[in-house]
């Protein structure tokens, strides 16, 4: 069988988050091969730091790979994706699946008719103490787990106006569509992806737009409000077939303090994961010897998520067989919901999607 060190490697799309993709490949060692890149300055820089070949067409990247990692604007994922799987590449791409539900059915449809497969960029759900939650989980120590509440919120953390990120058109949305793709998809793979059969949500634009736009510092340049058209926080509610339930915080900015807190509900335990802390701490009752509440902090391993999420790509890639985490499905399901909660906001009602 082939090495996981062995599989020749792409990346297409070389900004910032295919950049930090490569130094992790080869930090493992990985196979990396080339890159692909429209701007020639990404293709410059990458060639100069990695000393590998980096391409203007993705076709020529094909021809030198086995796999491929997709990090471009959410916009180039269905062609590029699509592209891939039709040249019999396994890809990785990053979330979300797409700008837009009806370009993320595509992908998916392109990958179920593919020899090769497509894992979705969800790091998250390899973060250490992420495993402990799904380790008790099935252990029974929750019991049923039903409701969890999804917090990614950023005080102030509209990313550069006028960059990718704050464009429809481009992104396919805002906030909702940025980080609270990894809360909706961290909440759903704590209740064991449940059928969702309604979602009620509404999203806003309450900063970004604004000429006195208060904030320390941004993610790239800031061109303004004019360069920005998108949503900047968004709250909902998620109904699943099962009877469990999610609620979902997620914002760029917001006048509250900063939280990215999962709180996880069970019948016999609970828990709640502080992922920008990286915190673990699980919630415990007793009647052995009097009632008794108890809160134990949970010590994990340093992780690296997005070093851990390249093995199982890689390994599943030099194994010839998908790995069962992180499907298209599953990345497809959270576009669902994501595509729900813009309807829901749009229409004021709640969407059924059963």
């Amino acid at each position: 069988m082939t090495s996981a060190n062995d599989v020749a490697v792409g990346i297409v799309g070389l900004g910032g988050i295919g950049t930090h993709h490569a130094r992790q490949f080869l930090d493992r060692d990985a196979n990396l091969v080339g890159g692909m890149d429209i701007d020639a300055d990404a293709r410059r820089r990458f060639h100069e730091e990695f000393g590998v070949h980096a391409y203007e067409e993705a076709t020529d990247l094909y021809d030198d790979c086995e796999a491929v990692l997709i990090t471009t604007p959410n916009r180039f994922h269905e062609e590029y994706a699509t592209g891939a799987l039709e040249a019999g590449l396994d890809v990785l791409l990053e979330k979300p699946l797409a700008h837009t539900l009806e370009s993320a059915e595509r992908i998916a449809d392109a990958a179920a008719d593919a020899e090769g497969f497509c894992m979705v960029g969800f790091n998250n759900r390899f973060r250490k103490p992420v495993q402990v939650i799904k380790h008790y989980q099935d252990e029974g120590r929750f019991g049923e787990t039903k409701h969890v509440e999804a917090n990614y919120v950023r005080r102030r953390g509209v990313p550069g106006r006028g960059s990718w990120f704050t464009s429809k058109a481009v992104a396919g949305g805002g906030a909702l569509i940025d980080i609270g793709v990894h809360a909706i998809d961290l909440a759903l793979y704590f209740l064991d992806h449940p059928e969702i059969v309604e979602v009620t949500g509404e999203t806003r634009s309450e900063f970004g737009g604004r000429d006195d736009y208060a904030y320390i510092d941004t993610w790239g340049e800031d061109e303004g409000p004019e360069g920005f058209d998108v949503d900047d926080s968004a709250s909902a509610f998620v109904r699943g077939a099962d009877g469990s339930t999610v609620s979902l915080e997620v914002a760029w900015a917001t006048n509250r303090p900063t939280t990215d807190e999962f709180v996880i509900r069970g019948s016999e335990a609970g828990a709640t994961f502080d992922r920008g802390r990286d915190e673990l701490t699980l919630h415990e009752a007793s009647v052995g010897g009097g009632h008794h509440l108890s809160d134990t902090e949970v010590e994990t391993r340093d992780d690296n998520s997005h070093g851990a999420e390249q093995d199982v790509f890689l390994e599943a890639v030099a194994a010839g067989e998908p790995p069962a985490i992180n499907t298209v499905e599953e990345g497809l399901a959270v576009q669902h919901v994501i595509d729900a909660i813009y309807r829901s906001s749009q229409t004021g009602r709640a969407v059924r999607l059963d």
